[in-house]
C-alpha cells in the first residue's frame, strides 16, 4: 500500500493542487460541447470530457517533468518538483503518465469511432509538447495544438463531423495557449536562456508585449468569427466583451515584465476562459 507521503509525492507530480492547468484544457472542451450540441450536449458525453481533462491534464504533467527532470532542477520555479528532489523516480513518472492516459483513453471507448481515433493525436500530442523546447522556440504552439483538440473531438462526438466554426474555435484555442504560455514563459526566460531551453517568451524577446497583443486581436477576430457563424446572440458576445476586457487587463499586468505579474497574467486565462464559457451557457439558455 502507498504511503501518505508517496500519494502527496505523487500529486505533486500530476499538480492536482494547482488545478489552472486542468482549467485550461477544460474550457475549450466545454466551448466545443456547447456550441457542438446547441447548449444541450449529453450529460454523459460531458462527464467523459470533463474526468478526460483531468486525467490528460495529470499525465502531462507526469510527462512533462519526466522531459524536464535534468532542467527543472535549474530554474527557480519548478526546483521543487518532485522529480528535481528525487521524491519521485523517472519510472514511476513515466508509469503515471501510462496509467491515466490509459485510464483516458479508456473513456474515450464509450465514444463513436471517429472520435476514438482522433484521441490517437490528442496523447500523441501531449506526450510530445514537453520534448519540444529542445528543437524550437515554438513548444507553445505544440501545446495549443493539443489543448485545442478536445475541441474537434466534442464536434465528432456530437456532430460526427467538424464545422466550420468548430475550426475557428480550434484556432482561436490554439493561438490562446500560445498567449497564455508565452506569459508563463515569461516568468522562467532568464533561467531558461542561461540553461538552453527554448520558448515563445525567448523567441520574441522586447516584441514579446506587441506579439501577445496581435496574437489577441487574432484570437478576439477568430471567437467573433464563430459566434457569428454559430448565431450566438447578446449573452455570447457580453461574455466576449468581458473575456477581452481580461485580455487587456493581461497587457496591463505583463507592462514591466515582471517575474510573479507575468505568472498572475497567465492565471488570469481561467476568468478568460470562464467568461467566454459563461457567455455561451447563457446564450443557449431557453428563455
Amino acid at each position: 500500500m502507498l504511503s501518505l507521503e508517496r500519494l502527496s509525492a505523487y500529486a505533486d507530480l500530476i499538480r492536482i493542487r494547482r488545478p489552472i492547468g486542468i482549467y485550461l484544457l477544460l474550457w475549450p472542451a466545454l466551448w466545443g460541447l456547447w456550441v457542438a450540441g446547441q447548449g444541450i450536449p449529453d450529460w454523459r458525453v460531458l462527464l467523459i470530457f470533463v474526468l478526460g481533462a483531468v486525467f490528460m491534464r495529470s499525465a502531462g504533467c507526469a510527462i512533462n517533468d519526466f522531459a524536464d527532470r535534468h532542467i527543472d532542477g535549474h530554474v527557480e520555479r519548478t526546483c521543487t518538483r518532485p522529480l528535481a528532489t528525487g521524491a519521485v523516480s523517472p519510472r514511476e513518472a513515466l508509469l503515471v503518465f501510462t496509467v491515466l492516459s490509459l485510464t483516458a483513453f479508456g473513456l474515450v471507448l464509450f465514444l463513436n469511432w471517429l472520435t476514438v481515433a482522433m484521441s490517437f493525436v490528442a496523447v500523441f500530442l501531449a506526450a510530445l509538447y514537453p520534448f519540444m523546447k529542445r528543437y524550437t522556440h515554438l513548444p507553445q504552439l505544440v501545446l495549443g495544438m493539443a489543448f485545442g483538440w478536445a475541441v474537434p473531438m466534442a464536434f465528432t462526438t456530437l456532430t460526427g463531423t467538424v464545422a466550420l466554426e468548430g475550426w475557428l474555435l480550434y484556432l482561436a484555442t490554439v493561438i490562446w495557449a500560445l498567449i497564455y504560455d508565452t506569459e508563463y514563459a515569461m516568468v522562467d526566460r532568464e533561467d531558461d536562456f542561461r540553461i538552453g531551453v527554448k520558448s515563445t517568451a525567448i523567441l520574441f524577446g522586447e516584441q514579446d508585449r506587441l506579439i501577445i497583443g496581435l496574437l489577441q486581436a487574432v484570437m478576439l477576430s477568430l471567437l467573433l468569427a464563430m459566434g457569428l457563424l454559430a448565431g450566438l446572440g447578446v449573452f455570447y458576445y457580453l461574455g466576449f466583451g468581458l473575456a477581452t476586457a481580461s485580455a487587456i487587463y493581461q497587457q496591463y499586468l505583463i507592462r514591466n515584465r515582471e517575474r510573479h505579474a507575468c505568472f498572475t497574467a497567465f492565471l488570469n486565462n481561467y476568468y478568460f476562459g470562464l467568461f467566454l464559457f459563461l457567455g455561451l451557457l447563457l446564450d443557449y439558455l431557453p428563455l
